[in-house]
């Protein structure tokens, strides 16, 4: 696992490349998508430029509070250069950004729909970045389990020479089929905003799930701290998805009825 690959005289930073890429091929999609639904107009740019800020300084402060006991959090400045750059806090800060940004632009509608593909794309093309310099997951037998190099930082089975789980190829899998369903779903579902709703769902169980074999310490009870973040979140997200079927939200749109933004 290099962390960064000589160019000819450029060095360049693998995670970070394939971070922007990620975030070039979800741009690409959201235009695409924003055309296709006519809503390309200025509120949609000012969408995107709040998910990019947000999605920006909740993944790099997403490190901040990682003890209950404040004292042995780093300070902002630290977290903001140090930080662990978390996806969860890139995607909370991400919707954060987006809230804050339509409210600032006086813009009342729905624009989940348009990112939500674009994210599961982006998110897929990022995490090829952290296969390739992060530690993979926790020690398997399975045979696909992979063997990373001693010099992965934070990884104590690399340095034994452990098969682990490829944790980030799961996610990786997980991403590029929520794509291809959320573009199968995007002309069957009746209400605005429930596309993004239901991608939400879905990674956030899936992340709960594949944080038992990724190599994240574990906190309490047997759980790390993304799970818990994610238990309420959890909660919260399934009273959503029940009011949302309570209300005929999942209802197929009528088949010439073209879906609203």
């Amino acid at each position: 696992m290099e962390p960064v690959w000589q160019v000819g005289p450029a060095t360049v930073p693998v995670h970070g490349l394939f971070v922007a890429l990620g975030v070039f091929a979800a741009m690409l999609v959201f235009i695409a998508e924003a055309r296709r639904r006519g809503a390309v107009n200025e509120q949609s740019v000012v969408a995107v430029a709040g998910a990019l800020v947000g999605g920006a300084i909740g993944m790099r402060l997403s490190g901040w509070a990682q003890h209950l006991d404040f004292s042995a959090n780093p300070s902002l400045a630290q977290a903001w250069q140090f930080g662990s750059r978390s996806i969860l806090g890139g995607l909370l800060g991400a919707y954060l950004g987006v809230l804050v940004a339509k409210r600032l632009g006086g813009y009342r509608g729905k624009t989940g729909d348009l990112f939500a593909p674009a994210v599961a794309l982006g998110m897929a093309i990022g995490r090829i970045g952290c296969h390739l310099t992060e530690a993979p997951g926790r020690p398997t037998t399975l045979p696909w389990g992979i063997h990373a190099p001693a010099t992965t930082p934070e990884c104590p089975g690399c340095v034994a020479g452990q098969a682990m789980h490829p944790s980030f190829l799961y996610e990786i899998a997980f991403q590029l089929t929520a794509f291809a369903i959320l573009l199968w779903l995007r002309n069957r579902i009746s209400h605005p905003g429930e596309l993004f709703v239901i991608y939400i769902a879905g990674y956030a169980a899936f992340r709960f799930l594949v944080e038992f074999v990724r190599a994240n310490d574990t906190v309490w009870l047997d759980l790390t701290r993304p799970q818990w973040f994610l238990l309420p979140s959890l909660l919260i997200i399934g009273i959503r998805l029940w009011y949302g079927h309570r209300h005929g939200y999942y209802r197929p749109a009528a088949r010439n009825q073209e879906v609203p933004v």
